[in-house]
């Protein structure tokens, strides 16, 4: 069942356009890695997919029984953001926040939902840490229960294992691979990281060059990383 349809999509800002023929069709259950130079257009695409930014033509689809709110996101962190003051605890319940509706707090069930993000990330034992306290991978993982806790059905991951070590960027893909192979959730991912993240990938969007490349990762590899183009 498709998800998300993107036909036509020319994206850019202020005016100027940044890339566009953008087609690309996300299935339930896909794990889609977007790959491309810096200033194609990768984060300009997120930013629509999110809604946060409109489409300079073109349209983006949801399909039949998904919403923006079913859409979970995991965006790149700032050293600030890092830094930030609270606990691990109250960083993944926040999550829950489009759930409440006019309710002013969070109750048993987001309490509860938080748990469980947390127990699957495998950092339930730091619930009550600080979170600025945490190690790069630790933070990630927080964020990661965080965006389970906002959407269940598709995950909008933004360069996940961005200046993490090996060791922690192998955990989070293992992490992210559970999800979707064992929770049946759709994977969206944003990354330069482009031989670890095909591992586990069904498809990959290239935004950079003509035409824009979306195929399998099997496509991918035989056209630009066997001494095909580049």
């Amino acid at each position: 069942m498709s998800q998300i349809i993107c036909k036509d999509l020319t994206l850019g800002y202020d005016g100027h356009a940044v890339c566009e023929g953008i087609n690309f069709c996300v299935e339930a259950g896909d794990y889609l890695c977007i790959v491309g130079d810096n200033g194609s257009g990768k984060s300009t695409l997120v930013k629509t997919l999110l809604s946060l930014k409109s489409a300079q033509a073109g349209s983006v689809e949801l399909g039949e029984g998904l919403s923006r709110r079913d859409i979970g996101y995991l965006p790149q962190q700032s050293e600030a953001q890092r830094d930030f003051p609270a606990s691990v605890r109250e960083v993944v319940v926040s999550g829950c926040v489009g759930g409440l509706g006019k309710r002013a707090f969070f109750g048993r069930a987001e309490r509860l939902e938080a748990e469980q993000n947390m127990k699957i990330m495998g950092i339930y034992e730091l619930a009550d840490r600080s979170y600025r306290e945490l190690s790069g991978g630790q933070q990630q993982r927080v964020l990661l229960a965080r965006a389970l806790c906002a959407a269940k059905k598709v995950l909008l991951l933004d360069e996940p294992v961005s200046g993490l070590d090996p060791d922690a960027s192998r955990s989070l893909y293992s992490l992210i691979e559970h999800l979707n192979k064992h929770m049946g959730i759709t994977i969206i991912m944003v990354t330069h990281d482009i031989e670890n993240a095909l591992c586990d990938a069904t498809g990959v969007l290239r935004m950079s060059g003509e035409p824009r490349f979306f195929d399998s990762v099997d496509d991918y590899r035989r056209e630009y990383l066997s001494g095909g183009a580049k």
